[in-house]
């Protein structure tokens, strides 16, 4: 496994510099498009939460998009960030099949 040094960008992220600022939308008006609540989205946006199925399905369509590139950008920010929290699993060693 390959662990890169830089960390992956969190979808929120994206969803800010790429959609809320060039779309001139506030996330008020976004979660209403989305059909979640205002806090529900703002804890994406901050990255204080993460994109679910459903919030990826939701984004694929509001965007144009795939829920796919939803799902695989939140997977690698947060395999990303299990590597970094512990050295533990380094330890593990394979099993032999």
């Amino acid at each position: 496994m390959r662990i890169k040094k830089r960390p992956p960008t969190h979808p929120g992220g994206i969803i800010k510099r790429q959609y809320i600022e060039p779309l001139s939308l506030t996330i008020s008006e976004l979660a209403n498009t989305l059909g979640v609540s205002r806090k529900t989205l703002s804890k994406i946006v901050n990255e204080r939460g993460s994109v679910t199925p459903d919030m990826a399905l939701r984004l694929s369509k509001a965007f144009k998009t795939t829920p796919e590139l939803w799902l695989n950008l939140q997977r690698n920010y947060d395999l990303w960030q299990a590597s970094q929290k512990s050295n533990d699993w380094k330890m593990i060693e394979a099993i032999a099949i």
